[in-house]
């Protein structure tokens, strides 16, 4: 392995942040004394099992729930019609808005079941056996009704309606339709600018959808009490979005519930979903009883969110000397059964690396009979990159230039408007293509059947709400408790953060994860947030507890507040003139606490802005076999602009897993329906994905550009690096053979094909 750290001369040294210490979850996990949320079980718990949709599209007719009732150890059973109705509106930001009218109908089907696996009913037994008895004995009766999968045959004027009232917002004037949605947004002279292009280039693409493919399978526990209140355990990336979202879904009150977050074995965005929460807690109101409730990994790929598949179209023009003068894209997303595909962050990061003055992207919600689509790792931002990405480096080749010294000439810079309005605030992208040319392997010889594949990726990165508390403890150890579920070693990050701030060890801290009645409200663990905004709580937090450690200090020597500073984890006099005293240490500091005025403990909460956006720059070398059409990636390399890396060894790991993923997405991965729209591959033996003897060992490069709006720099790293691979892999397929692939996968048969054309 190749790892590397560039770093900007503006990045500061540290004594703990930059460094790599053992994990703090680490024992308990290899160990197998981690909890996670089908690990839980409390006095009394009874066991739940959802029935589900054996069709792709059905009317429900009736429900009939008496038999399921008369078994002997069943303790409850629900439907839709337990749930209070939601009004229709869409509620927050446009980019993130929902509509709890199309939550509860995902939770549990009312008038139709929009896709195989949907939950129609749910019960509660006292063994796993019995549920399982009791849900087969439901008897619903179905008109099932045509399907249409694909997004394409989806948005054609005759195909079968999920909703007959949906009339596509965006569209004035439009007849109801599976569209939803469509999005615009532009800047400068689309027309003019290909005007000025000597080379133009467009072509059209597909992805099909893919799973998030976490190992652990959604779960978890709920107990609700005859007073309303309740408690559940989940295994979640937002213990808080859950509280917020069952309590909307059951009516009742969000401070009723209290939400302790379980260990997470995986999510990337999958688990920012809530399917089960309610239904258990459903289920244990009426029983009376805990219940536990979880997929199998079937129904986590029937009924589990992937992200969208996709039909593109893009479109580039270009100078003879490789300048980029004009971008358009039209994008057309698989929504899902509901609406919300993320085609709006597609919009916004397909021209967004660079400085393209003419741009246009059109973007499509297109509703099928398919699972409703969830977040994966900068959710759109991949697909749209594998059509501009594409077409850019086809661009190169037609006027000759070096795909990355193409990039390079085009970059995005402090002050490049982009197409969302806003300009970009902050440096690295060039610092990022800059480092990946000049690693090594860039210019190595490739040798027959093999090619280099050269693109770039762009994510916003997230900041929002965020919360800490600090505590310190009679020994001088800290407890710092944050809302954020540790989906990425953000609990070493934090314990990093606050122990470079107070001046302490890094085992002098220990970092937790608290539920939701312990510690302010955290928006969920997503968009790259974490490090930046909950890391920025913890250091306003600890910086409290300086200002008042140092007042400690200044009632025990008797002098004003202002006249103690803390330096290097302990409190001191200001200047001579204050008096000859003795530093005092955090020890010595918090063993006088009860005499100073009692408990030292502070807390923080914050609505983070300025976030500094992630860029990823990304080679890798391949080679086709031309009897088979598989596909050996031998070489990647990926550069990322991280900021600066709080624990590198974490970074790296996120860099490397983006881009694993990346590789499944673009040789292996999809979902694969039949001709009754049933999934054929709910399961890892079929749906394939990357194993360690598929890859090689990923060569990272850590850019650190630093973020100012941050205490250390940061910027998050864990989605901008899934962007780039489909993208490279198919210009290095295109090298290879001299074929260049517009559909994913790039599986085998496909390759083949295309080979086989001449």
């Amino acid at each position: 392995m190749n790892d590397s750290v560039i770093v900007s001369d503006s990045v500061k040294r540290f004594k703990w942040i930059g460094t790599r210490p053992i994990r703090p979850d680490g024992v308990p996990k290899v160990t197998g004394r981690a909890l996670y949320g089908a690990d839980l079980k409390l006095p009394g718990m009874i066991y739940g099992k959802v029935l589900r949709s054996p069709h792709a599209h059905a009317r429900i007719l009736k429900i009939d729930t008496s038999k399921a009732e008369a078994l002997k150890g069943v303790k409850a059973v629900v439907t839709a019609q337990d749930l209070p109705e939601q009004k229709f509106e869409y509620i927050g930001p446009e980019r993130v808005a929902v509509n709890f009218w199309h939550v509860t109908r995902n939770i549990l089907a009312r008038e139709k079941a929009l896709y195989e696996g949907h939950a129609i009913a749910a019960v509660a037994a006292v063994s796993a056996s019995i549920a399982e008895e009791a849900a087969a004995l439901i008897e619903v009766e179905y008109e099932v009704l045509p399907h249409v999968i694909d997004v394409d045959e989806a948005m054609a004027p005759d195909a079968p309606l999920l909703f007959e009232d949906m009339v596509p917002r965006g569209m004035d004037g439009a007849k109801p339709s599976n569209i939803a949605k469509r999005l615009e947004f532009k800047m400068g002279d689309i027309d003019a600018g290909f005007a000025q292009a000597d080379v133009v280039i467009e072509k059209e693409f597909k992805t099909a959808a893919v799973h998030q493919a976490y190992i652990e399978p959604h779960a978890c526990v709920a107990k609700m009490e005859a007073d309303g209140q309740g408690e559940i355990w989940s295994s979640s990336q937002g213990h808080f979005q859950m509280r917020a979202l069952t309590a909307q879904i059951l009516g009742a009150k969000i401070g009723d519930l209290r939400v302790t977050p379980a260990e997470i074995g995986g999510g990337f965005g999958g688990k920012t979903v809530t399917y089960l929460e309610p239904v258990a807690a459903l289920l244990s109101r009426k029983a009376g009883l805990p219940v536990r409730l979880q997929m199998t990994r079937e129904e986590v790929f029937k009924a589990s969110g992937p992200t969208s598949g996709s039909s593109m179209w893009a479109k580039v023009g270009v100078t003879k000397d490789g300048k980029i003068v004009a971008g358009d894209v039209i994008l057309k997303f698989q929504a899902g059964a509901f609406p919300g595909s993320p085609v709006m962050n597609a919009c916004l990061c397909a021209f967004s690396p660079y400085d393209i003055p003419n741009a246009r992207a059109v973007g499509y919600d297109v509703v099928s009979n398919r699972p409703k689509a969830a977040a994966y790792r900068a959710p759109g931002s991949p697909i749209g990159h594998f059509a501009v990405e594409s077409v850019i480096d086809m661009c190169a080749k037609a006027i000759g230039m070096d795909p990355l010294d193409l990039r390079i000439k085009n970059v995005a810079g402090i002050g490049t408007p982009t197409i969302a309005g806003p300009k970009h605030a902050h440096a690295g992208f060039r610092e990022t293509l800059e480092a990946l040319r000049n690693h090594p392997g860039y210019t190595a010889k490739l040798g027959p059947n093999q090619g280099r594949g050269v693109a770039c990726g762009y994510w916003f990165n997230g900041g929002g709400e965020s919360s800490a508390t600090f505590q310190l403890n009679a020994d001088g150890t800290v407890l710092v408790a944050t809302g954020s579920p540790d989906i990425g070693g953000s609990r070493a990050s934090m314990a990093l953060m606050a122990a470079e701030t107070l001046g302490v060890d890094y085992d002098q801290v220990r970092a937790i994860v608290a539920d939701t009645g312990s510690v302010g409200y955290t928006h969920v663990t997503g968009g790259s947030r974490v490090t930046f905004a909950t890391g920025a709580a913890v250091v306003t937090a600890t910086r409290s507890a300086i200002k008042e450690l140092c007042k400690r200090a200044a009632m025990i020597w008797d002098v004003d507040p202002e006249g103690v500073v803390w330096e290097d984890g302990h409190a001191k006099p200001a200047g001579s003139n204050v008096g000859d005293f003795k530093p005092l240490s955090v020890k010595e500091l918090a063993a006088k606490a009860a005499a100073t005025g009692g408990p030292i403990t502070t807390s923080a909460g914050v609505n983070a802005g300025a976030q500094a956006p992630g860029f990823s720059a990304q080679f890798c070398d391949l080679e086709v076999d031309p009897e088979t059409g598989h596909v050996t990636i031998l070489r990647y390399v990926v550069a990322q602009d991280v900021g600066k890396a709080i624990h590198p060894s974490y970074v790296e790991g996120q860099m490397q897993g983006g881009v694993v993923q990346g590789i499944g997405w673009a040789l292996n991965e999809e979902y694969i329906y039949n001709s009754k729209g049933l999934l054929d591959n709910a399961g890892f033996l079929d749906y394939r994905c990357p194993v360690a003897s598929d890859v090689p060992m990923i060569d990272t490069i850590l850019v650190e550009v630093p973020n100012p709006a941050h205490p250390y720099g940061v910027k998050g790293v864990g989605e901008a690096n899934i962007c780039p691979p489909m993208a490279a892999i198919a210009c290095a397929i295109e090298q290879a053979t001299g074929k260049r692939m517009t559909e994913l996968p790039m599986s085998p048969p496909r390759v083949l094909a295309a080979l086989s054309e001449g």
